[in-house]
């Protein structure tokens, strides 16, 4: 019996270390996953503000593919500076669809973070 005793608090401090180091984990569990979800919303953010910079980009070169054709026209442009024109607005469509890749892949990484995940 005095053998019991004497391993009690000893027991119980070997459980309290255990509890206190269960709640660490759990507390640096979630201090992760904070740090995710807002890395991944700021993410999203800074995409969604690329993607309409982009889309400006593109809507501008468009314009300028016209106003290029129309310079052809009226023979005060050779063709090459259109179809240089017609290039540059191709290489911005194509960064615009390489922006959108990037933001849907930066929403299906948030709804991981936020503990969706795959069957």
């Amino acid at each position: 019996m005095v053998a019991g005793e004497l391993a009690a608090p000893l027991v119980n401090k070997n459980a309290n270390a255990k509890q206190v180091q269960a709640a660490y984990e759990y507390e640096q569990s979630l201090i992760k996953a904070y740090a995710e979800v807002a890395n991944q919303l700021s993410n999203i953010d800074k995409l969604d503000k690329n993607c309409q910079l982009k889309r400006q980009q593109v809507d501008s070169l468009v314009k300028s593919i016209e106003v290029a054709n129309q310079l052809f026209i009226s023979a005060r442009a050779d063709y090459l500076e259109v179809l240089l024109t017609q290039r540059d607005a191709l290489e911005a469509k194509k960064e615009l669809i390489e922006t959108k890749q990037k933001q849907i892949s930066a929403k299906v990484d948030l709804y991981k973070a936020l503990g969706g995940g795959w069957l």
